[in-house]
């Protein structure tokens, strides 16, 4: 059982920057690899960013490339998102999510979700 904790959320002008925390409980984080996903107001939950259980292997959805970087720091139990020139179309609630095995860009294969942190971005 892993319990996810999201935080590091709030409001931006566009072009700012955030960090996005994920703290995990459980002394088995370091097994599970994380995803962030993301749900805007009216359209689904879409994929973000994942990485494996090392932190060694990554991979984003395209519209965040270059943007967008996910890491873990299994001693501390936290996956981050690193979030660099925030778009009014970031603008939506931010989830974590564990999974065992490999990561994963669809959510129906994690087995573990946060509650979300909002992240909104002003024009």
């Amino acid at each position: 059982q892993v319990q996810l904790v999201e935080s590091g959320g709030g409001l931006v002008q566009a072009g700012g920057s955030l960090r996005l925390s994920c703290a995990a409980s459980g002394r088995t984080f370091s097994s599970y690899a994380m995803g962030w996903f993301r749900q805007a107001p009216g359209k689904e939950r879409e994929f973000v960013a994942a990485t494996s259980w090392s932190g060694s292997a990554t991979t984003y959805t395209d519209s965040v490339k270059g943007r967008f970087t996910i890491s873990r720091d299994n001693a501390k139990n936290t996956v981050y998102l690193q979030i660099y020139s925030l778009k009014p179309e970031d603008t939506a609630v931010y989830y974590c999510a564990a999974k065992t095995g490999g990561y994963s860009a669809y959510y129906s294969r994690y087995d573990y979700w946060g509650q979300g942190t909002q992240v909104t971005v002003s024009s």
